[in-house]
């Protein structure tokens, strides 16, 4: 896990060594370990492979301001954080054997054992143990079809010098970043925005369509672009080809609706689908235990990092996956706990603890370590958030690092996958609905109701929303957002539907997963994971996302995600005897949760009051200032509740504040 740079003056203008230099120091948390450097002249093929002011002691190269001439207009940057190999050999930018291909590359392929010994039966030899000289090699055996053979997370950038071009890819779901600005004469691209803008000197100008899905619709990472104008991300599943000054974007990978599996009904096919699933995620989460460094494990006390810390004992103490070296004695987990009980998670934590001996980290986030952590949070967030929820990863990721780890598991995904959100039961009723199987539908209300003590109007209501006309749905969704904004902002944008055009054909309740997937949910959790880990010189990994397990997921039949009440059945059913009963079986869902509503309106209130009276805010060109008063009073006189909107006006303008009003 690192963090790259990049430029490419198409006009062979030269790099700016000033500007590159201070452009991966802007990143240099995501690679505390070494730094390193490539100088090309794109016209002549001359290279020059170099160190910077913070590199590695042991790698043996000239520095950069002995070799740099203006004749170099193309330049890449890298920052390392060693998980594998950690020899000099893993030193980057790297190259192929005959020097031909150069890549940076953030993330990890974990299946690059597999792959190198298919290469190396093609006649490739390898020099280091690492899988960034897997991407070299595959891409040189394969082309861009390489990428359809790499199973982890990565966004990466190689310049092939045979054909004058650079070649840049996302892995599947954007576990990685990739943000690039171009305007036909530089190409600028980096793992986080700070970097770019470092660079690029173009002008930090918000992008009002972004701000406006966020504001209303509490969205992030829904499309190519970001919240500044101009610069962009490579979306997830995409690669990006520049030659000849022509950018080229395509899709190389997607979810195929069509795809579906059935081994019929009963008890026998319900033990064929668990023993596929069970197999493909205990593999998962074989493969993201390759390391070199010490790993470790979110903890939640939920069903996804409860079952993900179960399996990984058994394959590291049973199994010995991993050498135990890089794991000691016991397994260590963390976990975000409260003192107030309806937050607190701890009860289920020591479930999972006491059949797994896992070492127990607990981290208790506070209001005013917030407020001291704010400036840092909303720094390496890059772009405002959407709850102080985050707050509490963030401080699992602070105490993992001050513990020595490198790499922690975390569950992300499995909500996306097996429908873990109570809005996915509205879809499946009303996909059940519309296919005419009243009686399976009768079940399913019943057994909702019995659990959830909910009415038979609410099941009403919901089921005939998820599949209501869509100009209906916008006029339920307009009247929840919009509330305190300017009313240009609203004028300009209401007729926006970033919900809508998802290219999708399946049932209600699978292109709702499917847009969770790609839109509306999983890419602003992933965003979040990134920039959390990464602040702290962590690296994530998500075993729920390896694209086997995702592929097969999408292909099962809706009853082995919700069935009688429950979600996510058959990651349940598959991991009976495996997880504590308790766990298996739990219905209520919490995570890494902070009590916002609580602090916003006692511990966190005279800060909250400072910044909605301050002249920033005031003069916000987004929102209404008196209006949010107005509702701000209505709000803790109980009159309405707004605590979801709250926390996304105190963040714009946070981050107004500190990448727009008074950039540094």
């Amino acid at each position: 896990m690192c963090g790259i740079f990049g430029v490419w003056n198409l006009h062979k203008q030269p790099v700016d060594l000033g500007a590159l230099i201070n452009s991966l120091n802007s990143i240099r948390h995501r690679g505390p370990d070494d730094e390193g450097y490539l100088l090309i002249n794109s016209s002549s093929n001359e290279v020059a492979s170099c160190l910077g002011p913070q590199s590695a002691a042991h790698v043996r190269l000239p520095r950069i301001e002995n070799v740099f001439n203006p004749q170099f207009d193309l330049a890449f940057g890298f920052r390392r954080l060693s998980i594998l190999d950690l020899s000099p050999a893993g030193h980057q930018p790297m190259s192929n054997a005959d020097g031909s291909l150069w890549i940076v590359f953030n993330g990890e392929i974990y299946n690059y054992i597999e792959l190198r010994d298919e290469l190396q039966a093609l006649g490739y030899v390898f020099r280091t143990q690492t899988d960034t000289e897997v991407i070299l090699n595959a891409y040189d055996a394969w082309g861009e079809g390489c990428l359809d053979r790499f199973n982890g997370m990565w966004g990466f950038a190689l310049f092939d010098k045979r054909h004058k071009r650079l070649f840049c890819a996302r892995d599947r779901f954007g576990i990685k970043p990739f943000y690039f600005f171009f305007d036909r004469e530089r190409f600028v691209f980096a793992s986080e925005i700070k970097a770019v803008l470092q660079y690029s000197n173009i002008e930090r100008k918000p992008n009002d369509a972004i701000v406006y899905d966020y504001l209303n619709y509490g969205l992030l990472d829904h499309t190519a672009e970001t919240f500044f104008t101009d610069i962009h991300q490579l979306p997830a599943a995409h690669f990006l080809m520049l030659e000849d000054s022509n950018l080229h974007i395509k899709r190389y990978w997607n979810i195929n609706p069509d795809d579906k599996l059935d081994f019929g009904s009963g008890a026998q096919a319900d033990a064929k689908y668990i023993h596929q699933f069970y197999d493909l995620f205990e593999d998962s989460i074989r493969l993201h235990l390759r390391s070199d460094v010490a790993i470790g494990s979110c903890l939640s006390g939920g069903l996804d990092s409860s079952s993900i810390v179960c399996l990984a004992n058994k394959l590291l103490f049973s199994d010995h996956s991993v050498p135990a070296d890089q794991i000691g004695e016991k397994q260590k987990t963390f976990s975000s706990c409260f003192d107030d009980s309806r937050f607190d998670e701890r009860e289920h934590i020591e479930k999972v603890l006491s059949v797994t001996s896992a070492e127990r980290n607990y981290t208790f986030p506070e209001p005013q370590n917030l407020i001291n952590d704010l400036p840092d949070l909303v720094w390496h967030q890059e772009e405002p958030f959407g709850s102080t929820s985050i707050y509490a990863q963030w401080c699992v990721m602070k105490i993992a690092s001050q513990r020595g780890v490198r790499v922690l598991l975390d569950g992300q995904g499995g909500d996306e996958l097996l429908a873990g959100y109570h809005p996915y039961f509205d879809s499946y009723w009303g996909t059940l609905l519309s296919q005419g199987r009243f009686q399976d539908l009768m079940k399913e209300w019943s057994a909702y109701k019995n659990m959830y003590r909910v009415s038979p109007a609410y099941l009403i209501q919901h089921t005939l929303f998820s599949i209501a006309p869509t100009f209906f749905q916008r006029q339920v969704r307009a009247r929840r957002g919009a509330i305190g904004l300017q009313a240009d902002l609203v004028s300009k944008f209401r007729r926006r539907y970033p919900h809508e055009h998802i290219e999708y054909s399946g049932s209600p309740f699978s292109k709702r997963l499917y847009q969770a997937l790609v839109r509306s949910s999983l890419p602003g959790l992933l965003h979040y994971e990134d920039r959390n880990s990464m602040a702290h010189s962590i690296e994530a990994r998500v075993p729920f996302l390896d694209y086997r397990l995702v592929e097969f997921a999408f292909s099962l039949p809706a009853n082995q995600k919700i069935n009688n009440g429950y979600t996510k059945t058959i990651l349940r059913d598959s991991m009976k005897g495996i997880l504590p009963e308790a766990i298996r079986t739990r219905t209520d869902k919490m995570g890494f949760v902070t009590p916002e509503k609580i602090w916003l309106s006692l511990d966190l209130k005279g800060w909250s009051d400072d910044v909605f009276n301050s002249a920033a805010f005031r003069s916000n060109p987004y929102l209404n200032a008196s209006k949010i008063r107005v509702l701000l009073e209505e709000h803790r006189a109980q009159k309405r509740d707004l605590g979801f909107m709250i926390w996304r006006w105190l963040s714009l303008q946070l981050w107004l504040d500190r990448f727009i009003n008074t950039p540094s």
